[in-house]
Formats: structure tokens, sequence, C-alpha cells
């Protein structure tokens, strides 16, 4: 929301969770759709935010259009994020310190049924019948002792959401020297940062080093170097992780809202391990909160990275640079689960491996050299040449290996007993490439009125055998202000300024390592959020010879304007970006002995415009006085595909959370967006008079009346309705249509700065509109398809229909119809307008303070969400967010946060 064309998201609120950026749309369905970060000049491909400190940050800048981002090459089709760090400056020694601390809250519960109406669905479910034992007869223990179902009215809830959901904590803290000479200059930061999730044992610790040494040797030698060390861990129940991954009984938030709220015979539910009247076939409920407490999943992180720089002034116009970095980055996986938990117990039908866990190593290492001749020449004070050669070296070595065991004989032990159980599925695997660079860059400057650019640059890559890469790129601007005769016509207009780029660069993003890890985690029996991982074309491209990287060619019109010495100032862009040789899946003829390769074969394109406004409302004259601006940015992009694999007209996609819905829920069809959402049109329930009564009680659907896809003589006054697309009579596959899309018609984010005396205001709303979230949380506690016994259901399902309540809002009881169909009863709007940040400052007036500068900050994140969505939060995909955007189940909640801090210079 604070830059037009670029959408950051998270896939939910899990501390230490991944954030998605997309810049100008996605640019590929199976490969990275994320940014090369820049840092401090060094290509960062695999960059974890949380191995910046954000205090260390001196700038950002954001590059969209091919023509700068060009000289990037192959790894510049998402764009690339240009991040300069803070270093020494000439003075004495500033010493800044800051702390924070804050609490964290989840905004919303999802209502729940209570004790009477648990009850009172529960004799629907599966009424009592005299004589019957078992699953389908513990109904009457409800009404043992002459208990009736108006009793339950008064009886107590468990509402589990408040055993498992807390208030968290959060507390930051921040030290830095920064000071030098003419000759030495030199930074150094530290910081922690430490967050209680609100599920509890659930939350993030991350500490990061900084080191920065610029060094002039001579008039023409200058040298300098960075390092860093971030270390992370983060812990807790991730979303979907370890066994029984095809029951929603895997789930954290989908027990904790499953659990039933009491007992027919009163037994405090708390104080029981599981629920043994809800074990059944492949299910079973194990206490949310006793699990959670014993949850053991921790993602260790630690990353060392040091880089330098030689430049040496050939001439007062010539400059060479030579500049080389390394970076190591090591991840542990630790996983263990003890009887007390879903995945260890022995009350789980699906458990064969007992107590168990696993560990996994990733280490990667790369290397980086750039050498750089820069040319700047200024000819009759009118002509300026500025030329850039660079040659350029890079390397990536990642190893991973680790174990699982099962059956752990002493589960005490912890991780510790880890090698004492049955060793299973072992892993051990590494991969190297190489990418040689050539590139140069030709900029000529008119009296600051006429621009143009010129780009080329060359890749090759070990990933793709014996295949080069050549990315151009050019753009053109006029500085139209800067002419005497638009000066004199407009004098108040102060910014004029039209460009226009176009350029070719490429997508070299493939098997990332924030990808890879998720192909061995799902080959190996932990998959990530139970979809195909992006970087998984990564074992079939590299070293084949006949595959490249995807291209994409970029087309912008940009116009720049401001007034009134730019209190008022509009930028807005007009882009087309397509990407041909897609990596996809392609049919091969049945004599290859395949059924299938990976080809670059299909085409993707994004368009949009983008428009961002900022305005200087109030300048006081005085510097304390009342200042106050706006920023005000809307993005729209549209996505298309226009070819897939030779003769394919789709790709469907599905987004599995329980086995019975494995039917495409997403669909990428030639002429439309990626990642729209299939299945049946909801048409509420069928009612009597749909159908005929030829006796009492006995109801038999008019032939004239179309099936929900059950059989006819099955369906009863309730049931849920589809509609009949073909007219054909039948609800079948042929009835499918889009129902939902997952990609937002437009973005955007509008902030305001407002200073006065000391006092500085900060409040900035983002918004997301058009889009659709999949809510499949109804579909097992909406209704509950499956039929599950002492399953609680959410309030909502109250408003069901009944002979007394002839609804169409929610189906009978057992009127869910044929088990594992999507239909668009479940899908919502997703569309959202959020208080995100509100944050006060006020700093100390000079004049009562003895120290440099100390001021005091109170700020809010996620503030308040105007937005129709019945879940728990509409910023939520929890699966691929290409192919299948817009999915919901169990996510891990966004939290409101409250943060007070201080900040002191020395």
């Amino acid at each position: 929301g604070r830059v037009a064309g670029v959408r950051v998201s998270s896939s939910d609120g899990q501390p230490g969770g991944e954030v998605n950026i997309v810049i100008r749309g996605a640019g590929s369905l199976t490969q990275s759709t994320s940014p090369l970060y820049v840092i401090d000049g060094f290509p960062v491909e695999d960059l974890n935010p949380a191995t910046l400190n954000p205090e260390d940050i001196e700038s950002m800048t954001i590059l969209k259009d091919a023509s700068s981002t060009a000289v990037y090459g192959s790894r510049a089709a998402n764009g690339v994020i240009l991040i300069q760090t803070k270093r020494g400056k000439v003075g004495a020694p500033v010493v800044t310190i800051s702390s924070s601390y804050g609490m964290q809250k989840n905004p919303r519960k999802m209502e729940l049924m209570d004790a009477y109406e648990f009850v009172k669905y529960q004799s629907e479910l599966n009424p009592i019948v005299p004589g019957l034992t078992g699953v389908t007869g513990n109904t009457a223990g409800y009404f043992a002792n002459e208990m009736t179902l108006e009793d339950y009215r008064n009886v107590e809830s468990i509402d589990w959401q408040d055993e498992v959901i807390s208030t968290g904590v959060v507390q930051i803290h921040n030290l830095s020297i920064r000071g030098g000479t003419e000759q030495t200059k030199y930074a150094i930061s530290g910081s922690l940062y430490d967050q209680d999730g609100v599920i509890i044992n659930t939350g993030l610790t991350r500490y990061n080093g900084r080191l920065t040494l610029d060094q002039k040797i001579s008039n023409k030698f200058k040298t300098g170097i960075t390092a860093n060390y971030s270390g992370s861990s983060s812990f807790g129940q991730v979303l979907n992780e370890g066994a029984g991954n095809s029951s929603p009984s895997s789930y954290v938030l989908f027990r904790t809202w499953a659990y039933r709220p009491l007992t027919a015979d009163g037994t405090d539910l708390r104080e029981e391990l599981v629920d043994e009247d809800a074990i059944y076939s492949s299910d079973f409920r194990v206490n949310p909160f006793i699990d959670l407490e014993n949850q053991h999943q921790y993602n260790v992180n630690r990353l060392v990275e040091a880089n330098s720089y030689v430049s040496y002034d050939i001439t007062n116009d010539l400059v060479l640079k030579v500049t080389g970095g390394i970076r190591h980055s090591n991840t542990r996986w630790d996983r263990f689960y003890n009887s007390k938990t879903s995945q260890g117990s022995p009350f789980n039908p699906s458990n064969t491996n007992g107590v168990n866990g696993m560990v996994r190593y990733f280490d990667n290492n790369s290397f980086s050299n750039e050498n750089t001749l820069n040319y700047t020449k200024t000819f009759n004070d009118a002509h300026t040449i500025t030329a850039l050669g660079l040659f350029a070296i890079n390397s990536y070595k990642s190893t991973i290996n680790g174990f699982s065991g099962r059956l752990l004989p002493n589960e005490n032990l912890g991780m510790d007993g880890l090698e004492e159980g049955l060793a299973y599925n072992p892993v051990a695997s590494s991969s190297v490439n190489t990418m040689v660079s050539y590139a140069g860059r030709l900029d000529y400057n008119y009296r600051s009125k006429y621009i143009l650019t010129g780009t080329f640059r060359a890749d090759g890559s070990s990933k793709f055998v014996d295949h080069w890469g050549y990315f151009p790129g050019g753009a053109i601007a006029w500085n139209m202000d800067r002419e005497q005769f638009f000066n004199r016509a407009l004098p108040f207009i102060s910014t004029s300024k039209l460009r226009a780029s176009y350029g070719s660069i490429g997508n070299n993003r493939v098997g990332d390592f924030d990808t890879y890890p998720r192909l061995v985690q799902s080959l190996h029996g932990y998959s990530f959020n139970n979809q195909t991982p992006i970087g998984a074309v990564y074992v079939s491209a590299v070293g084949n010879p006949s595959l490249r990287w995807e291209k994409v060619t970029t087309m912008d019109l940009g116009y720049e304007f401001g007034m009134l010495n730019d209190r008022i100032s509009m930028e807005i862009d007009l882009y087309s970006k397509v990407t041909e040789d897609l990596l996809l899946n392609a049919a091969l003829p049945p004599t290859t002995g395949f059924s299938s390769a990976v080809k670059n074969i299909g085409k993707l394109r994004n368009k949009g415009i983008e428009l961002t406004l900022n305005t200087v409302n109030v300048v006081s004259a005085s510097s304390d006085g009342l200042q106050w601006s706006s920023h005000f940015n809307i993005s729209f992009n549209k996505n298309e595909i226009m070819e897939l694999t030779r003769g394919q007209q789709s790709l469907q996609s599905l987004a599995t959370f329980e086995s019975q819905f494995n039917s495409p829920l997403y669909m990428s069809e030639i002429g439309k967006s990626a990642g729209m959402m299939i299945g049946y049109i909801w048409e509420g329930n069928y009612q009597y008079e749909d159908f005929d009564n030829p006796a009492p009680g006995v109801y038999l659907l008019k032939n004239s009346v179309t099936t929900n896809g059950a059989l006819r003589n099955t369906i009863q006054p309730g049931d849920i309705k589809y509609r009949d697309l073909n007219g054909d009579g039948i609800v079948n596959v042929n009835d499918k249509t889009i129902i939902g899309r997952g990609q937002p018609i437009h973005i955007g984010g509008f902030a305001n700065n407002l200073a006065y005396k000391g006092f500085n205001l900060h409040i900035f709303f983002q918004w997301s509109y058009g889009n659709d979230i999949y809510n499949a949380n109804r579909l097992s506690l909406e209704g509950n398809s499956n039929g599950r016994p002492n399953m609680n259901q959410f309030a909502s399902y109250a408003n069901r229909w009944s002979p007394e309540n002839q609804t169409n809002e929610n189906y009978r009881t057992r009127g869910q119809g044929p088990i594992g169909v999507h239909s668009s009863k479940v899908v919502e709007d997703g569309s959202f307008l959020r208080l995100k940040t509100v944050a006060l400052s006020y700093t100390v007036p000079a004049k009562i303070r003895f120290i440099n500068s100390l001021s005091f900050n109170v700020s809010s994140q996620n503030l308040y969400t105007w937005h129709s969505y019945s879940g728990m939060d509409p910023e939520v995909s929890t699966r691929n967010p290409v192919l299948t955007p817009g999915f919901d189940f169990s996510s891990y909640p966004q939290a409101r946060t409250l943060v007070f801090g201080i900040k002191a210079e020395f």
C-alpha cells in the first residue's frame, strides 16, 4: 500500500511467516515471483526480511520498468529492490539507543455454538435410537439423568479459543554507534526482536549485528567492508505440518474450533488429553491446549555475510570498482511430537509412527564478484555522458541433509532421543550453480531536458547448460518543465516529465533456497501448506540443455507532474509485462515412455496502470508550526494467460485440506487471470415446493427440478441446491463455472503525516478490492460436510433449514449433498480497507534535554479493518499465491499490536 504497483502480503499472521512481495503482478505460474534484492550493491536472491534490521536501512528504491532493471538481467523479471544501509558519517561518534515494548492481541474470535445449540445439533445429527451403541448412540448421553434440551441453556460452555489464544508480548531493542573522519568512517549496530504470538507456544526471536567501515587511502583509493550476522528462531505450530495432513485434525485452529464445548457426563474436557467420544475411523480430537503446549517445532536460522569494495579513480572521469561478497546461511528444522501431540498421539488412528520427530539441515553458500568501470563526462556544460561496464561472477552451493525417526522409545529425551528410534526418510543432496555476466549501460543527458538510456546484459548460467541470455533495455525522457516556452506558458507548473522505456529481462529464479526446502519437506512426509512447491521444477530444470529461463518483455509509459513548487505532485504509469517461455509440464507422446516433461512453453501477460499523488497540505513559516502532507497511490493490474502447453486450454490446481475435497478448485485458463476459483453456483436449499408429497413424510424431487449431484430419490427438503447451467436437469462437472477470483482488481494506500511543536503523527490506510476468498473453514464448521459426531460448529449454523425455519442460509443437518463439492456458498468478498498504522511520537525540545535527541513514541498496527469477510481476517492466502490464491483454512490470525517506545541519541 505504500508504493504503487507493489503488493506486499502475508499468508497469515504466523510469527516469522513468509511475506509475499509481488511487483506489477505475478510474472510466472510455477517459478518464484519474488523480487531481487540489492543490498549496498550486492544482489541477494533469497533474502529473509528477518536478517535485515529495519533500523539499519537508510533508503529503499523499487525498480519496476525493464530499462532500470535490465542491468540485472536474468534475475530481474520480478522487479528489483535496492536497499542502502546506514554508514558512518564525518563527525563525532553518535550513539543511538531505542527500545520498544508492546502487546499483540487477536482482533477477532469466531463465534461458536454454545452448549444448547451444540446439543440440539448433535440430537439432529445422530438421533437417539433405542438400544443403539457406538458413535451414533453417543447422543443419548446428553439426555441421561432426566436432562432435557432446555436444561443446556444454563450449562457452561468451553470456548477453546480462550484457552489457546492469548495476548502476545513484543519487545524491540536497538543500539548503534556511527561516526568518522574524512579518512575513516564507521558504523556499528545491533538489534534484538522478541515476539510471543497470539497463539500459545508460538513466537519469534531474532537478533542482528552489523559493522561497516569505509577508508579513504588516498585521493584515488577508497575501500570499505561490511559484515552482518543475523540469527532467528521461530517456534510453534506451522500450518498443516506433521502427520495426518489429509485430515483437518492436523490444523491448530480447526482443532480449536471443532473441539466440543462440553461432555455428556460433565467431565471437564480441559483436563483430558483426548475426547474419546470423538474418535472414529481416521478422525480423532486431541485437547488443543495440551497439544499446543507440547508442540516442539523450531526453525533456527543463522546468516553470516561479508562484502568489501576497492575503488580507484583512474582519472577524474573514470573509476574502477571491484567488489566481492560471501553469504553463508544455515537453517535447522527441529520437529518432535510426543504422545501428547496430535502428530504423536497413540489415540490417533492414522499415526503409525508413534512418538516421532525429524531434523533437517540446509546449508547455503554464495559468492559474488562484480567489477565495474564508471565514466562520467560533461561537454560544453550541456552534454553529459555516463557509461558503465560490468563483469561479474556469481556462484551458489546448497546442501540438504537430515532424517526422521519414528517409534521413539523414550519421549522424555525429546530431540536428543531421535536417533534411538527407527530411522526413515533420510535426506542427503547438494547442488551447485554459477553465473557469469557482462553488462553495459550508457546514459546521455542534454541540459537535463532530454535523457536517453541504453542497457545491455548477457548472463550465462549453469542452471541451463550451454545457454546464454541477452537482455537489452532502453529509455527516453523529456523534462518539459525545463523548456523556456513551457515556463512562460505555464509558470505554476514546477515539474512535467514524460518518459518511456522498453526492455527484456529474465527469471533465473529456478530452485531458490527459499522455495527448495518446501520440495524436500513435501517429498519426505512434512508437506508445506499441502501445495506443490514453487521451486519443484528445479529438479527437472538444472542441467537440462533443452530448458532456458523465462523471458519477460516490459513496456512502460510514464508521466510526472508537479505544480506550485511541487506542493501537488502526481505520477502515472502505464505498463505491459509479457512473460514468455513459461516453465510448464507438457504432455509427451506415449512412445517416449514418459507422460510429461518440463518445457519452456506458455505465455503470461500483466498490464496495468499506477497512480501516485503527493500533496503538501499545510506548511507553516516556523519550523515548529503545523506541517501536513499526504500520499495516495492506487494500482490496477490485469493478469492474463495467453498460452499454455500445446493443446492445453487451462491448468487446474488443487488446494487440498481434506481428502474428500480432491477435485480442482482453481483454474488458470487462456484469456483469463491465473488462479480463478471454479465450482458450482450455490442457490440456497431445496424447499417443499420442489417436491411431490405422495404420502405423509414422503418427499420426491419433481422431475422438473434439477438434482444437486446426488441420486434424485435421496434428495430431501433442506438439502443444498446448485445451479444447472446446461439445463440437462442434473448437476455434474459440466455445470462447473468460475465462482471467484483470487487476484484483486486494484490495491492501494493512503498516508498522512502531521507535525506540530515536536509532535509527529503518521496515519496509514491500506486496501485491496475485488479479490475473493474461498473460506474452506465453513465447509467443515458451518454444516459439517463429513458428518463427524461431537464436533462443534460455527454459531452461524444455528440458522439452518428445518421445517420450522425454512431458510436458504444454511442447509439442514446432513443436507450437504455429495461430499467434496466446491461451490460459491463459501466464496466471499475479500475486499478490505485497513487502518494499518497509527504512530505518534514526541521529540523533547533541545532547551530542556541534556542529550542530542530524545523522543517518545507509541504506534499501533492493524488497528481496525473494514470488510465483509466472515473469517478472522481478509488478508489471508494459505496456499500458493499465484495458482491457488485467496484460500483460507485454519489460518493464523493477524494480530492487533500496540507498542510504546523511547529513542535517545548521544
